[in-house]
């Protein structure tokens, strides 16, 4: 399932979903895609309450903020993703959630977009971590869930978000 939408300048994303409808188009039989236009607030509330676990899949640098794992992880959904944007402060790796490949250094060489190891990294924490302990090991699982809402829930609120703009943008 896909959702979003473009900001109105942003001919690049507005690319991206086209694509991902003429690829529906192509592949409707073998991999079924759900694409929510008219993203909002309201949809997102439902998405982020309603799920076992928020994967998300950006490609670094290119996380915007990530307001929707940090929703989710107030509805104890541990999240799945690139560590990159919120989920670089986050993350604690099989305790709040998983990480997507490996972490990029700040500062460093920029590392080359490797979309198939990426991948790789996701489906084998799906495959080998996630669903095994989804489905066998219910209450590590829901331990995960607990550690979200604990951990990220409490960190991550508008109570920070406001006293980090306070003090980061309007008192220096």
């Amino acid at each position: 399932m896909y959702a979003g939408k473009a900001h109105p300048h942003d001919s690049g994303g507005k690319d991206i979903i086209r694509k991902i409808f003429s690829s529906q188009e192509g592949s409707a039989q073998a991999v079924p895609i759900v694409f929510l236009d008219e993203y909002n607030l309201q949809v997102g509330g439902q998405i982020t309450s309603g799920v076992d676990f928020m994967a998300e899949h950006t490609q670094y640098p290119l996380e915007a903020s990530g307001t929707s794992g940090m929703k989710a992880a107030l509805n104890g959904v541990p999240s799945l993703s690139i560590l990159d944007g919120w989920w670089v402060e986050g993350h604690i790796e099989g305790i709040t959630g998983w990480s997507i490949g490996e972490p990029h250094v700040p500062g460093a060489t920029p590392i080359e977009m490797d979309n198939a190891s990426e991948a790789q990294s996701l489906y084998a924490k799906l495959e080998n971590i996630i669903l095994p302990m989804f489905y066998k090991e219910r209450a590590r699982y829901l331990s995960v869930m607990q550690h979200a809402i604990a951990i990220n829930g409490s960190f991550f609120n508008t109570q920070r978000m406001v006293q980090q703009y306070v003090t980061d943008a309007y008192l220096r």
